[in-house]
């Protein structure tokens, strides 16, 4: 048996999230290359074009043509991207109150104030949406993910 540690493995997203994180920084779309790149070049080319392409498939990047491969944009920022990930996890409870009610009685109580901003706020905005520039484009009571 061998006295050398196994080989260590990335926490589960990680790399996802550095690409990610390169697209958010770039002013425009890019190729595999310019995220292998941005990422310092530690990344195999290949690896980097099938985390893009897992990350087009879960609808969270576009792609377009650019010469015989593809260019890759983001399709929200980091903080759109978590609440559509929030409410993907919410859509496959059958019993979505008591889901809601766990994640709320886990808040801190500075996030369990910002809900309630929020949620008053929606109460009195047409169309449901908060007002105020930070609380950033929301979507229609009813529109999907």
């Amino acid at each position: 048996m061998s006295e050398t540690s196994p080989v260590q493995r990335r926490p589960s997203g990680e790399l996802e999230a550095s690409v990610l994180a390169a697209l958010w920084a770039a002013e425009g779309p890019l190729s595999p290359a310019d995220v292998q790149s941005a990422l310092g070049g530690r990344l195999a080319r290949t690896t980097v074009t099938t985390i893009l392409t897992r990350l087009h498939d879960k609808g969270a990047v576009s792609r377009s043509r650019a010469g015989r491969g593809f260019a890759y944009s983001p399709i929200q920022d980091s903080a759109g991207l978590t609440a559509r990930r929030m409410r993907s996890e919410l859509d496959k409870q059958d019993d979505r109150g008591t889901a809601l009610a766990r994640f709320v009685s886990q808040l801190t109580s500075e996030d369990e104030q910002v809900l309630r901003s929020l949620l008053e706020g929606a109460e009195g905005a047409e169309g449901g949406a908060p007002e105020g520039p930070e609380a950033g484009p929301q979507p229609r009571p009813g529109a999907g993910p």
